[in-house]
């Protein structure tokens, strides 16, 4: 019987393969044209005297409510200068960044049909983590001061926070922000809505960044991901048991889902666990979901947290 089952076990991984070769093929086909400009090189070696012009260029990077010496000023200071000259030593070529903006928007307008073509632009922020990049329609703003390596030298943050401080981040975070203009916010505020908003974030992820691993969607450290993975039934039980799930207590989202350097369950494993543990779990219910039911990816960006659960028939691996 096994020696039987052999030969439709290959023909079914074959025509798995042959499937998903068949949607990436019509995805690189999909055209797409669309051009990194740099305003932190534009900003930083612009003469004083042309401020006026770059501002006129780029309105949208220079509130009127801000005097023209506050740029003139951060054109100069020696600090900002200085990150100027590192973010340059790392995209003196930004090559590289194109062509992954490039390669993730034939996915978008793959999914996505409706979605523009938008303009790319760096610069160099506020060391405001928390805007690394940006989606905005018809701009996709990147912040590359907060690309530089998570080891440089002007990160005092810590560990948790700049550990996604590396260039492959850049991509996994334009989906993040992509995704709150596809998926609603929740209406309800119990535990496993929240699981499942994120859920769908990390699995848009799945579909627009197929060549990336599961540790940077999720914006882990490898052995933070395999945690997960070898504790993922213990996770689920101490949920169910404690019934979490339909709490609406506020202090569950800030314990399980927000960014942390572990999560709280208040037990011994909390030194050893990743933050956001709940978004993981969620990322696989709705991984299970899409497993067990004919849906598009634009209708499960639709589809309500408790459906989702109650048709995802997800077991945790053990």
């Amino acid at each position: 019987m096994k020696l039987f089952l052999l030969p439709i076990v290959f023909c079914f991984l074959f025509w798995s393969c042959d499937q998903k070769s068949k949607v990436e093929k019509a995805i690189e086909e999909t055209p797409i044209n669309i051009k990194v400009e740099r305003f932190d090189k534009l900003f930083f070696e612009t003469p004083p005297k042309d401020l006026a012009k770059l501002k006129k260029q780029f309105p949208y990077f220079f509130s009127p409510k801000v005097n023209d010496t506050v740029w003139l000023n951060k054109m100069r200071e020696p600090i900002w200068r200085e990150v100027y000259t590192e973010v340059q030593k790392k995209y003196s070529n930004i090559d590289s960044v194109q062509n992954g903006v490039e390669t993730l928007f034939k996915h978008i307008k793959f999914y996505f049909p409706e979605t523009k073509n938008p303009k790319i632009i760096t610069l160099i922020s506020d060391m405001d983590y928390t805007n690394k990049a940006i989606y905005a329609d018809s701009l996709v703003i990147i912040s590359l001061e907060l690309y530089l390596g998570k080891e440089h030298k002007f990160y005092q943050f810590p560990k948790y926070i700049k550990q996604n401080f590396e260039e492959k981040q850049i991509m996994p975070d334009i989906v993040t922000s992509f995704s709150t203009r596809k998926i609603a916010i929740p209406v309800d505020n119990n535990l496993l809505s929240q699981m499942i908003y994120f859920g769908k974030q990390l699995y848009l992820k799945d579909v627009l960044l197929p060549d990336y691993d599961d540790a940077d969607k999720m914006g882990y450290t490898p052995e933070q991901n395999v945690w997960c993975q070898e504790n993922e039934s213990y996770i689920w039980r101490y949920f169910i048991e404690r019934q979490m799930l339909f709490s609406d207590e506020q202090k569950l989202k800030s314990r399980f889902i927000d960014p942390a350097p572990f999560s709280k369950f208040y037990l011994e494993i909390d030194n050893d666990s990743p933050g956001q543990v709940g978004s993981w779990i969620g990322w696989q219910i709705v991984r299970s979901y899409m497993a067990n039911n004919d849906v598009t990816v634009a209708q499960l960006m639709k589809t309500d947290a408790k459906e989702i659960f109650e048709k995802s028939k997800y077991k945790p691996k053990k």
